[in-house]
Protein backbone atom coordinates (compact mmCIF):
# COMPACT_ATOMS: atom_id res chain seq x y z
CA UNK A 1 0.00 0.00 0.00
CA UNK A 2 2.81 2.18 0.76
CA UNK A 3 4.35 3.26 -2.54
CA UNK A 4 8.29 4.78 -3.36
CA UNK A 5 5.95 6.70 -5.52
CA UNK A 6 3.72 8.40 -3.19
CA UNK A 7 7.22 9.46 -1.23
CA UNK A 8 9.17 10.37 -3.58
CA UNK A 9 5.70 12.63 -4.86
CA UNK A 10 4.75 14.60 -2.15
CA UNK A 11 5.91 16.03 1.42
CA UNK A 12 4.30 17.11 4.54
CA UNK A 13 4.05 21.13 5.07
CA UNK A 14 3.52 23.36 7.61
CA UNK A 15 0.73 26.42 6.18
CA UNK A 16 0.60 29.95 7.03
CA UNK A 17 -2.59 28.49 10.18
CA UNK A 18 -0.17 25.87 11.66
CA UNK A 19 -2.20 22.91 9.99
CA UNK A 20 -0.24 20.34 8.14
CA UNK A 21 -1.20 19.53 4.49
CA UNK A 22 0.86 17.83 1.77
CA UNK A 23 2.88 19.87 -1.16
CA UNK A 24 3.44 17.48 -4.44
CA UNK A 25 7.28 17.82 -4.78
CA UNK A 26 6.01 17.33 -8.84
CA UNK A 27 4.30 20.84 -9.47
CA UNK A 28 5.04 22.77 -6.84
CA UNK A 29 1.59 23.33 -5.31
CA UNK A 30 0.59 22.96 -1.85
CA UNK A 31 -3.00 21.19 -1.17
CA UNK A 32 -5.27 23.93 0.77
CA UNK A 33 -2.44 26.53 1.20
CA UNK A 34 -2.85 29.26 3.97
CA UNK A 35 -6.06 28.15 6.09
CA UNK A 36 -5.26 24.08 6.15
CA UNK A 37 -7.17 21.07 4.83
CA UNK A 38 -10.37 21.55 7.04
CA UNK A 39 -10.88 25.16 7.34
CA UNK A 40 -11.06 25.29 3.58
CA UNK A 41 -12.98 22.20 2.60
CA UNK A 42 -15.97 23.07 5.05
CA UNK A 43 -15.76 26.75 3.95
CA UNK A 44 -15.35 26.48 0.32
CA UNK A 45 -17.51 23.22 -0.06
CA UNK A 46 -19.87 22.45 2.36
CA UNK A 47 -21.00 25.67 3.50
CA UNK A 48 -20.78 27.18 0.18
CA UNK A 49 -22.62 24.20 -1.16
CA UNK A 50 -24.90 24.30 2.00
CA UNK A 51 -24.56 20.09 1.76
CA UNK A 52 -26.45 19.26 4.22
CA UNK A 53 -29.78 21.24 3.34
CA UNK A 54 -30.16 20.22 -0.26
CA UNK A 55 -28.97 17.27 0.21
CA UNK A 56 -32.25 16.81 3.34
CA UNK A 57 -34.14 18.58 0.53
CA UNK A 58 -33.49 16.38 -2.23
CA UNK A 59 -35.77 13.26 -3.26
CA UNK A 60 -33.71 10.07 -3.24
CA UNK A 61 -29.95 9.76 -3.47
CA UNK A 62 -27.98 13.19 -2.96
CA UNK A 63 -24.77 12.63 -5.27
CA UNK A 64 -21.64 14.49 -4.86
CA UNK A 65 -18.56 14.49 -7.61
CA UNK A 66 -15.02 15.19 -5.79
CA UNK A 67 -12.84 16.13 -8.43
CA UNK A 68 -9.27 16.22 -7.45
CA UNK A 69 -9.56 13.27 -4.97
CA UNK A 70 -5.97 14.56 -3.72
CA UNK A 71 -5.35 13.80 -0.07
CA UNK A 72 -9.19 13.41 0.64
CA UNK A 73 -10.02 16.57 2.63
CA UNK A 74 -12.80 17.53 0.68
CA UNK A 75 -14.51 14.36 1.01
CA UNK A 76 -13.56 14.09 4.38
CA UNK A 77 -15.10 17.72 5.16
CA UNK A 78 -18.44 16.02 3.14
CA UNK A 79 -18.37 12.95 5.03
CA UNK A 80 -18.30 14.18 8.33
CA UNK A 81 -21.00 16.62 7.70
CA UNK A 82 -23.47 14.73 6.16
CA UNK A 83 -23.25 11.55 8.08
CA UNK A 84 -24.50 12.85 11.13
CA UNK A 85 -27.82 13.09 9.16
CA UNK A 86 -28.18 9.02 8.72
CA UNK A 87 -30.77 8.98 10.97
CA UNK A 88 -33.07 11.88 9.13
CA UNK A 89 -33.35 9.94 5.72
CA UNK A 90 -30.28 11.66 3.50
CA UNK A 91 -28.42 9.28 1.62
CA UNK A 92 -25.55 10.01 0.03
CA UNK A 93 -23.00 8.82 -2.93
CA UNK A 94 -19.74 10.34 -2.91
CA UNK A 95 -17.60 9.97 -6.17
CA UNK A 96 -14.63 11.03 -5.88
CA UNK A 97 -12.11 11.40 -9.18
CA UNK A 98 -8.04 11.30 -9.48
CA UNK A 99 -5.77 10.57 -12.19
CA UNK A 100 -3.65 8.84 -9.09
CA UNK A 101 -3.90 7.76 -5.73
CA UNK A 102 -0.24 8.49 -4.73
CA UNK A 103 -1.25 11.62 -3.03
CA UNK A 104 -3.78 9.70 -0.44
CA UNK A 105 -1.43 7.02 -0.26
CA UNK A 106 0.99 9.61 1.21
CA UNK A 107 -1.82 11.00 3.59
CA UNK A 108 -2.99 7.99 4.75
CA UNK A 109 1.02 7.28 5.67
CA UNK A 110 0.63 10.60 8.13
CA UNK A 111 -2.69 10.24 9.27
CA UNK A 112 -1.49 11.14 12.72
CA UNK A 113 0.39 14.60 11.36
CA UNK A 114 -2.70 15.49 8.93
CA UNK A 115 -5.16 14.74 11.59
CA UNK A 116 -8.30 15.09 9.82
CA UNK A 117 -7.97 11.40 8.28
CA UNK A 118 -7.55 9.76 11.97
CA UNK A 119 -11.43 8.62 12.12
CA UNK A 120 -11.78 7.54 8.49
CA UNK A 121 -8.36 5.40 8.03
CA UNK A 122 -10.19 2.24 7.85
CA UNK A 123 -12.40 3.88 5.64
CA UNK A 124 -10.00 4.93 3.21
CA UNK A 125 -7.86 1.90 2.93
CA UNK A 126 -11.10 -0.08 2.17
CA UNK A 127 -11.54 2.66 -0.79
CA UNK A 128 -8.03 2.11 -1.72
CA UNK A 129 -8.17 -1.21 -2.06
CA UNK A 130 -11.80 -2.10 -3.00
CA UNK A 131 -12.24 1.11 -5.02
CA UNK A 132 -15.24 1.58 -2.68
CA UNK A 133 -16.43 2.21 0.73
CA UNK A 134 -19.80 2.57 3.36
CA UNK A 135 -20.13 5.08 6.22
CA UNK A 136 -23.80 4.62 7.66
CA UNK A 137 -25.32 6.71 4.82
CA UNK A 138 -22.67 7.56 2.57
CA UNK A 139 -21.48 5.31 0.03
CA UNK A 140 -18.03 6.25 -1.25
CA UNK A 141 -16.57 5.37 -4.62
CA UNK A 142 -13.04 6.13 -6.43
CA UNK A 143 -12.57 6.45 -10.22
CA UNK A 144 -9.14 6.11 -10.90
CA UNK A 145 -7.69 7.59 -14.39
CA UNK A 146 -8.50 10.81 -16.43
CA UNK A 147 -11.60 12.80 -15.61
CA UNK A 148 -12.25 13.13 -18.88
CA UNK A 149 -12.97 9.56 -19.56
CA UNK A 150 -14.05 8.70 -15.83
CA UNK A 151 -16.61 11.22 -15.34
CA UNK A 152 -19.10 9.24 -17.43
CA UNK A 153 -19.52 6.32 -15.14
CA UNK A 154 -21.07 8.48 -12.57
CA UNK A 155 -24.57 9.70 -11.91
CA UNK A 156 -25.34 13.07 -12.61
CA UNK A 157 -24.34 15.47 -9.49
CA UNK A 158 -26.10 17.56 -7.54
CA UNK A 159 -22.84 19.09 -5.97
CA UNK A 160 -19.69 19.10 -7.21
CA UNK A 161 -16.48 19.98 -5.22
CA UNK A 162 -13.72 20.68 -8.29
CA UNK A 163 -10.09 20.48 -6.88
CA UNK A 164 -7.81 19.97 -9.29
CA UNK A 165 -4.39 21.27 -9.86
CA UNK A 166 -4.19 24.63 -11.27
CA UNK A 167 -4.56 26.15 -15.07
CA UNK A 168 -0.93 26.14 -14.53
CA UNK A 169 0.14 23.05 -13.49
CA UNK A 170 -2.89 21.03 -15.23
CA UNK A 171 -4.48 23.23 -18.23
CA UNK A 172 -6.58 20.26 -19.60
CA UNK A 173 -8.95 20.26 -16.43
CA UNK A 174 -9.97 24.02 -17.34
CA UNK A 175 -10.58 24.57 -20.52
CA UNK A 176 -13.43 25.19 -22.63
CA UNK A 177 -13.26 21.58 -24.15
CA UNK A 178 -13.34 20.20 -21.05
CA UNK A 179 -15.82 22.43 -18.87
CA UNK A 180 -18.38 21.94 -21.85
CA UNK A 181 -18.19 18.11 -21.80
CA UNK A 182 -18.53 18.70 -18.02
CA UNK A 183 -21.37 21.14 -18.15
CA UNK A 184 -23.56 18.32 -20.78
CA UNK A 185 -23.02 16.06 -17.42
CA UNK A 186 -25.70 17.75 -15.72
CA UNK A 187 -29.10 17.63 -16.90
CA UNK A 188 -31.79 20.06 -15.88
CA UNK A 189 -33.69 17.75 -13.56
CA UNK A 190 -30.34 17.66 -11.25
CA UNK A 191 -29.61 21.01 -9.87
CA UNK A 192 -26.26 21.33 -9.22
CA UNK A 193 -23.71 23.33 -7.71
CA UNK A 194 -19.76 23.36 -8.48
CA UNK A 195 -17.39 25.43 -6.03
CA UNK A 196 -13.69 26.04 -7.17
CA UNK A 197 -10.66 28.37 -5.30
CA UNK A 198 -10.28 30.19 -8.44
CA UNK A 199 -11.23 33.79 -8.82
CA UNK A 200 -9.81 33.64 -12.05
CA UNK A 201 -11.45 35.95 -15.16
CA UNK A 202 -10.39 33.94 -17.86
CA UNK A 203 -11.72 30.89 -15.94
CA UNK A 204 -15.51 32.57 -14.97
CA UNK A 205 -15.44 33.03 -18.79
CA UNK A 206 -14.57 29.46 -19.87
CA UNK A 207 -17.36 28.39 -17.64
CA UNK A 208 -19.95 30.78 -19.08
CA UNK A 209 -18.83 30.06 -22.29
CA UNK A 210 -18.86 26.50 -21.17
CA UNK A 211 -22.94 26.89 -20.26
CA UNK A 212 -22.54 27.45 -16.44
CA UNK A 213 -24.00 30.37 -14.78
CA UNK A 214 -21.30 31.62 -12.44
CA UNK A 215 -21.19 33.67 -9.43
CA UNK A 216 -18.50 35.03 -7.08
CA UNK A 217 -18.08 32.57 -4.24
CA UNK A 218 -16.82 32.89 -0.90
CA UNK A 219 -13.43 34.27 0.41
CA UNK A 220 -11.07 31.60 1.77
CA UNK A 221 -7.33 32.24 3.45
CA UNK A 222 -5.79 35.08 1.41
CA UNK A 223 -8.64 35.21 -1.68
CA UNK A 224 -11.44 37.69 -1.35
CA UNK A 225 -13.83 35.22 -3.36
CA UNK A 226 -13.52 32.62 -5.16
CA UNK A 227 -15.80 31.33 -7.99
CA UNK A 228 -19.50 29.14 -7.69
CA UNK A 229 -21.00 27.91 -10.94
CA UNK A 230 -24.36 26.19 -11.41
CA UNK A 231 -26.66 24.73 -14.32
CA UNK A 232 -29.62 26.96 -12.73
CA UNK A 233 -29.22 30.79 -12.24
CA UNK A 234 -31.53 30.95 -9.53
CA UNK A 235 -29.03 28.70 -6.99
CA UNK A 236 -26.35 31.60 -6.92
CA UNK A 237 -26.56 34.00 -4.24
CA UNK A 238 -24.21 36.60 -6.41
CA UNK A 239 -24.23 36.38 -10.12
CA UNK A 240 -21.60 37.62 -11.75
CA UNK A 241 -23.24 41.03 -12.99
CA UNK A 242 -22.51 43.67 -15.55
CA UNK A 243 -19.99 45.51 -14.21
CA UNK A 244 -17.84 42.38 -13.96
CA UNK A 245 -18.93 42.22 -17.68
CA UNK A 246 -17.14 45.64 -17.92
CA UNK A 247 -14.04 44.50 -16.41
CA UNK A 248 -13.85 41.30 -18.81
CA UNK A 249 -14.21 43.63 -21.73
CA UNK A 250 -10.75 45.42 -20.63
CA UNK A 251 -8.62 42.63 -19.29
CA UNK A 252 -5.70 41.46 -20.99
CA UNK A 253 -6.82 38.02 -19.99
CA UNK A 254 -10.43 37.90 -20.79
CA UNK A 255 -10.55 35.12 -23.16
CA UNK A 256 -11.46 31.60 -22.42
CA UNK A 257 -8.84 29.15 -21.54
CA UNK A 258 -8.66 26.97 -24.86
CA UNK A 259 -6.12 24.06 -25.34
CA UNK A 260 -3.15 24.87 -27.06
CA UNK A 261 -3.84 28.72 -26.80
CA UNK A 262 -1.04 30.88 -25.67
CA UNK A 263 -2.03 33.53 -22.87
CA UNK A 264 -2.32 36.14 -22.05
CA UNK A 265 -4.68 37.41 -24.21
CA UNK A 266 -7.80 39.48 -24.93
CA UNK A 267 -11.45 38.08 -25.63
CA UNK A 268 -12.02 38.25 -28.83
CA UNK A 269 -15.19 39.95 -30.62
CA UNK A 270 -16.84 36.65 -31.14
CA UNK A 271 -16.50 35.33 -27.93
CA UNK A 272 -17.43 38.39 -26.54
CA UNK A 273 -20.64 38.59 -28.77
CA UNK A 274 -21.39 35.18 -27.08
CA UNK A 275 -20.58 36.14 -23.39
CA UNK A 276 -22.88 39.24 -23.66
CA UNK A 277 -25.64 37.60 -25.18
CA UNK A 278 -25.24 34.66 -22.62
CA UNK A 279 -28.82 33.91 -20.52
CA UNK A 280 -27.23 35.29 -17.50
CA UNK A 281 -26.89 38.33 -18.71
CA UNK A 282 -29.44 39.02 -21.54
CA UNK A 283 -32.06 37.91 -19.32
CA UNK A 284 -30.97 41.04 -16.39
Amino acid sequence: MFSETALATFELVTVQSGDRSLRSRECGETFHPVVGPMTEAVALHVRQQRLVERAAATDGTFVIWDVGLGAAANAVAAIDALVKQANTGIRVELHSFDVTDSALRFAVMHAEELGYLVPHVGAVEELLAKGESTLANIHWRLHPGDFHATMSAAPPPHAVLYDPYSPQSNPSMWTLEHFTKLRVCLPPSTPCLLTNYTRSTAVRVTLLLAGFFVGCGHATGEKDQTTIASNELALLEEPLDAAWLRRVERSTNGAPLRANVERPCPISPEDWERLINHPQFSCA
